[in-house]
């Protein structure tokens, strides 16, 4: 079997690991990838979607997987193009990706199919987003687009609101684009990630990331300085409310709008006093949360990847660690501003039962692992218990260092009583 991944972060390192590890041990390939990423899978000679769809054709792919949202967005779309080409992929067409492309067109959905979620306004510019926040802190303010993890503020008072409409629309950081000011909720979150085809569902490991900066849950929003992951994290009988009143709907509501969807679907979730209720959908795996969540999926990944994206869920071809993973995040200097590249890394060699995912790194001229991006790197290791994985996972991280480094150490432990 010969499977393509798109992507280049530590979420597309995750899956291609993970897509190796299976017994099927399928020739991996990837566009357009990392140095880390190469170490696995092979590069593909294409420099944009439509050359990428051509390679495939003409190398004769079995599979795709779309581990970046984007990619499902671009021109056509990414599985729009491979089933014209007639090349299976595990990811949503263009249309139904807009789950994750257009808050606004996620919001109108979940009201449409009577799924929980906070009340909404869609706003056009600086005076309408101001007139529907009216005063009212703390609110949400959400940038309609695609914006990397960051389009979204929690903003507690006026001076963070006004900050954030400032980027949005002044700066226009994003690009153009509206703004969704939506009800303030409370309780804490879970990510739950259903593998779904047609009208069936899988849900996976539930997973629980870390989104601020600082340790406590201070400073900025980030796209994700670590996670926790465990079918433990969770009680049971909540998942199967989650499922039947949040997934289920949400499978039914593709199909009766005409959505198709062979892919992962990601569900943010608060678990609010009155119920869980969906923040967001993406139409991918998470990231952090992948990099925790892949090690507990046991089986063959690469085969139910294929069956699912030719129209067959089969489950029975894996199975879940019923321990935990933890994921702890390095980012480079200046991150989420900014990121510093070019800080040379040490400390990369670590135990086999533990795994280092990277995000943003190259090699140097001298061979050496450096700095490229915001998020550098992710240690992740497991344990049959949460204490055990938290413990294992911040020792790996604590052998790993390069200049301006920044770390939250309270990953796996904030939220939760030892």
């Amino acid at each position: 079997m010969k499977i393509v991944v798109v992507g280049k972060g530590g979420r597309e390192h995750a899956l291609v690991r993970a897509l190796a590890e299976s017994p099927s041990a399928p020739e991996l390939f990837c566009f357009p990838g990392s140095d880390a990423i190469f170490q696995i899978a092979r590069p593909v000679a294409a420099e944009g979607l439509e050359s990428l769809v051509e390679w495939m054709e003409v190398h004769e792919i079995d599979l795709c997987v779309a581990g970046e949202e984007s990619y499902l967005v671009k021109g056509e779309g990414l599985a729009n193009l491979c089933e014209k080409a007639g090349i299976p992929c595990w990811g949503p067409h263009f249309q139904s990706a807009q789950l994750e492309a257009s808050k606004e067109f996620a919001k109108q959905f979940l009201e449409r199919h009577g799924i929980p979620t906070a009340k909404a306004s869609a706003t056009a510019d600086l005076a309408e987003a101001r007139a529907a926040i009216a005063g009212r802190y703390p609110t949400v303010l959400k940038f309609d687009g695609l914006a990397a993890g960051k389009g979204v503020a929690v903003c507690m008072n006026e001076a963070e609101g006004e900050a954030f409409l400032d980027e949005v629309f002044t700066q226009q950081r994003f690009g153009p684009g509206r703004v969704l000011v939506e009800d303030f909720l409370t309780g804490p979150e879970v990510s739950i990630f259903a593998a779904i085809v047609d009208d069936q569902y899988l849900v996976f490991t539930p997973a629980r990331d870390y989104k601020r900066i600082g340790e406590g849950d201070a400073g900025a929003n980030t796209g994700g300085m670590g996670a926790v992951a465990s079918r433990q994290l969770i009680p049971a009988e909540l998942l199967a409310d989650i499922q039947s009143g949040i997934v289920a709907p949400t499978v039914a509501g593709l199909r009766k709008d005409g959505l198709p969807y062979r892919g992962f679907l990601y569900f943010g979730l608060m678990l609010t006093p009155q119920g869980p209720k969906v923040i967001e959908y993406n139409c991918r795996f998470g990231d952090p949360e992948c990099q925790a969540v892949m090690p507990l999926v046991k089986g063959d990944l690469a085969e139910f990847c294929l069956a699912g994206a030719k129209g067959e869920l089969k489950p029975d071809l894996i199975s879940f660690d019923e321990g935990w993973s933890v994921c702890v995040v390095l980012a480079s200097a200046g991150y989420p501003e900014s990121s510093r590249n070019g800080d040379v890394i040490s400390g990369l060699d670590h135990p086999a039962e533990n795994r280092v995912y990277h995000a943003g790194t190259r090699r140097n001229p001298a061979g050496e692992w450096e700095t490229n991006g915001g998020r550098v790197l992710a240690a992740v290791a497991g344990g049959a218990t949460r204490q055990e994985a938290v413990a294992a996972a911040h020792a790996a991280a604590d052998q790993i260092s390069f200049d301006g480094a920044q770390r939250r150490r309270d990953i796996g432990i904030l939220h939760f009583q030892d």
